[in-house]
């Protein structure tokens, strides 16, 4: 694996370029553990795309995870069901990436408060574009024309993890071996230091 350095900003170009190099409508995916901070990436190309022209509806998977009576019906720490049943795949699918008649909700469901979030769809010009960030979102079966994974050596990820968040680690481990997202993506990017990037070529 080789892995050269690239700044945020010359990162978030060369994503805007891929992304506007797509005609009509495109789905973007920024995938990483919370630890990366996919969100942060994500939310730096919505401006530079508008600027170009191109409408933008921001997403996160974090807001279309699945009630708590369900997320948490088999214990709070599982990593296993974490993986496989915290995210609300088939709601992301139906209500974001297969928007109906470009359609998009970017909003479902408030983990936090528990309940669904009261939000208006929004719609998506022929040519806009859809941005989603979050983490384990890779080689589940969701439609993406562009997308970009946020890599954590083990190390990193879990040294940059919360403590009350270490329980997630195995999912992640899992998530390597399984999804294979370096394999998946179109762009990658070492991110174990976040002042310090670096673009994996091969």
């Amino acid at each position: 694996m080789r892995a050269h350095p690239i700044s945020f900003d010359a990162l978030v170009g060369e994503l805007v370029e891929r992304i506007d190099g797509v005609a009509g409508r495109v789905r973007v995916v920024v995938d990483g553990a919370p630890a990366a901070e996919p969100g942060r990436l994500a939310e730096a190309l919505v401006d530079p795309l508008r600027v170009l022209g191109r409408g933008v509806v921001r997403v996160s998977a974090g807001d279309f995870l699945r009630p708590a009576s369900l997320r948490l019906e088999f214990g709070r720490e599982d990593p296993d069901v974490f993986y496989d049943d915290w995210l609300d795949l088939k709601a992301l699918r139906r209500e974001v990436l297969e928007g109906r008649d470009g359609r998009v909700l970017p909003k479902l469901w408030d983990a936090a408060a528990d309940r669904a979030y009261r939000v208006p769809y929004e719609e998506l010009p022929a040519n806009g574009v859809i941005v989603v960030d979050g983490a384990l979102l890779l080689g589940r079966g969701l439609p993406f024309e562009v997308s970009a994974h946020l890599w954590l050596s083990g190390r990193a990820l879990a040294r940059r993890t919360p403590q009350e968040q270490e329980w997630t680690l195995p999912a992640y481990e899992r998530y390597e071996r399984e999804a294979r997202p370096r394999q998946i993506a179109d762009v990658v990017i070492k991110a174990d230091d976040p002042r310090h990037l670096a673009r994996v070529i091969g």
